[in-house]
């Protein structure tokens, strides 16, 4: 099975470790968040893993040149350019437009969970473009879902911002949750983005957002989820309780 790792990101909110290491390789319960991501997907059955590279690139590359993670993986390259999360997928088309592979998994590096991910699979409904993992954490950045949880739109509470193909969406009237970085994807998605004639650089949310009416992308709430995004400092240490538990 096959994944991608995003590890590309500048970790800015996570200064001052990331001026010296990529937010990838900051330590949690003395192992690089990296090698949490990279031991749990092993362990869940993807043999076939690609990783992306840009701030730091080569600590990353020696990082698994120096382990045996024990699967197959391959770095994606951005060193030349940061191409955010769908200019990523895009830019790693070579490894994962597998169309007898099945979906792929995407996995923030960032992310810190108890989430069973042989469960998270199980999700996959046929003719989907993506699943989405999501949660009930208080935000103010929602996305919204129909009641057969297929993604409608997004909306910023705070604000009033609605962001939808759905001419005049009322975001009251859908269901409400996070997004927990952790998705699954299906290889069609670069025929779909050659259609949009997406550029190189650009969030995959904002892809979703823009073909969800047209390419089902439905999303998945686990039960008993424990999740953190090491985004700052301050998440470090609840990042070590959640990891302490999986060990």
């Amino acid at each position: 099975m096959q994944a991608m790792v995003f590890a590309a990101g500048l970790g800015t909110r996570l200064k001052p470790l990331t001026d010296t290491m990529p937010k990838a390789l900051v330590p949690v319960c003395g192992k690089p968040l990296l090698y949490h991501v990279l031991n749990r997907l092993r362990d869940a059955g993807y043999d076939d893993i690609v990783v992306n590279v840009h701030h730091f690139a080569g600590q990353i590359r020696d990082y698994l040149e120096e382990n045996d993670f024990g699967v197959r993986i391959r770095v994606s390259d951005e060193s030349d350019m940061l191409r955010e999360t769908g200019g990523g997928i895009l830019f790693a088309r070579r490894f994962l437009e597998r169309p007898d592979c099945g979906p792929f998994l995407v996995h923030n590096v960032d992310i810190v969970s108890n989430l069973d991910l042989a469960w998270f699979r199980g999700q996959w409904q046929p003719g989907a473009l993506a699943t989405l993992l999501v949660s009930e954490r208080r935000t103010q950045r929602y996305l919204l879902f129909d009641d057969d949880m297929r993604l409608v739109g997004w909306t910023n509470i705070a604000t009033g911002e609605v962001r939808s193909p759905y001419p005049n969406l009322d975001p009251e009237k859908y269901r409400k949750f996070a997004f927990a970085g952790i998705h699954n994807i299906s290889p069609s998605v670069f025929g779909v983005f050659d259609s949009c004639h997406c550029p190189e650089r650009f969030p995959i949310m904002d892809f979703y957002l823009q073909v969800c009416d047209s390419h089902p992308i439905y999303g998945a709430v686990a039960p008993n989820l424990t999740l953190v995004d090491v985004g700052k400092i301050e998440t470090l240490a609840e990042a070590e309780r959640i990891c302490e538990t999986l060990l």
